[in-house]
């Protein structure tokens, strides 16, 4: 028996699902509230990660596909203090076939979503249907009046806020503390050239007085910026400027940062609108619902975190590899068995493998923009957090014993 499926949501991990699900003659609709594809910028860029991402890319027999655009230069990455004293410099492998330990080959997320697209069956997408509510009937009701029924599992992919969320628990996100600017220096090599060569292709991460300023390179050319630090959630409201306005945004950030390196203030002094604020929202650490039949989420409507572990899209792209697994084979016995049961086994392993990633995540927001003296006072557990993920438990001590070790002779000398 072939299951009915819905997915709420056309992003990455909606549109994976699909993919995969696709492979093995599973149909599925996904209901998205935007009105096309490119009804609005789809971000920045991503970094694939070996065992989630980019597991879930060839499973679903996008590999080829993902090359033709993945930017092994991208790995390139320098994380520095507000005087840019560097702390952690990775570089890139030297050729494709040569593995680093930490492998993270960067796509952009737009030209990720439209590979994702085109690998589904047209006609998979209806778009312009935002939910509204999903009701104890398991009905699914949208803005536009519509409504449907009659599935067999409703997927919930509609991101930090999902309505489907809301059906399984009254668990919202709560807000980080941190705020900030997500802006753009288009054709950077003609128009910041200064800039291009900071950034070379991969990405710069600052961090002082509980404050980051970034610039990451996309494959367009563009570099994306962002700035993150404490604010009132409101802040936008009392501020007594327009954060939309590029120029009285420059005018900012040259007193948030008016300290900062020379050199890396001139980040932002290249930007051009728009310019987007953003507030920071995560669910608790561990979170879970309680079970209901029928139904279940993946993503950030699972497991919503902050950005500052680089795992977000790798974790719903893996949510959609192990909810496609358990539904394949449910599928390949002939409806014999219990779908229910399988969407359990996915949960429960979704719940082991986020919540790894939500400590991740959280760690790494505390120790740089939480906590007094970093980026120095926490480099070493920053990068054990995140060396320690490439190694099972038992390593953890040994692996954190050399990070500290090194760090403690780096700062001899810094």
């Amino acid at each position: 028996m072939t299951p009915k499926i819905a997915i709420i949501g056309a992003g990455p991990g909606g549109c994976m699902l699909a993919r995969l699900l696709h492979q093995h003659s599973i149909p599925c609709t996904i209901f998205e509230g935007e009105k096309s594809a490119n009804y609005r910028s789809q971000g920045g860029t991503l970094d694939l990660r070996a065992q989630t991402g980019l597991q879930a890319v060839k499973e679903a027999g996008l590999w080829a596909e993902f090359q033709k655009h993945a930017r092994y230069d991208g790995e390139r990455m320098l994380i520095c203090d507000k005087n840019k004293r560097a702390w952690l410099k990775r570089s890139p492998r030297k050729s494709q076939g040569k593995k680093l330990l930490h492998e993270a080959p960067e796509i952009d997320r737009a030209v990720l979503r439209q590979i994702l697209m085109e690998s589904v069956p047209d006609g998979s997408v209806r778009w312009g249907m935002r939910l509204e509510s999903v009701e104890s009937d398991m009905s699914l009701h949208f803005e536009n009046g519509v409504v449907e029924r009659g599935f067999d599992l409703i997927v919930g992919a509609d991101g930090a806020f999902s309505k489907t969320r809301q059906f399984l628990s009254s668990e919202k996100p709560f807000y980080t503390g941190l705020g900030g600017y997500a802006m753009s220096i288009p054709d950077a090599a003609e128009r910041a050239p200064d800039v291009n060569k900071l950034v070379d292709r991969g990405s710069v991460f600052s961090f002082g007085d509980y404050k980051t300023l970034n610039g990451q390179q996309l494959g367009s050319g563009n570099i994306d910026v962002s700035y993150y630090a404490h604010f009132d959630e409101d802040f936008t409201k009392k501020c007594g400027f327009d954060v939309t306005d590029v120029n009285a945004v420059k005018d900012h950030l040259r007193k948030e940062l008016h300290d900062w390196s020379p050199e890396l203030k001139t980040i932002f002094e290249h930007v051009e609108g728009p310019v987007v604020w953003r507030n920071l929202y995560m669910l608790p650490v561990g979170f879970r619902w309680e079970h209901k039949k029928g139904i279940t989420l993946l993503g950030d409507a699972a497991h919503l975190m902050t950005p500052f572990g680089g795992i977000g899209v790798n974790n719903a792209l893996n949510d959609a590899l192990l909810l496609s697994r358990v539904i394949v084979k449910y599928s390949n016995e002939g409806g014999a068995g219990d779908l229910d049961s399988h969407i359990r086994d996915y949960q429960e392993e979704m719940f082991k493998v986020t919540r790894k990633g939500a400590e991740l995540t959280e760690g790494c927001m505390n120790d740089m923009l939480f906590t007094p003296g970093a980026p120095r006072a926490r480099i070493g557990n920053y990068v054990t957090r995140h060396a320690t993920a490439e190694f099972p438990d038992w390593l953890h001590p040994m692996v954190a014993a050399v990070v500290h070790t090194i760090y403690f002779f780096i700062k001899l000398v810094q």
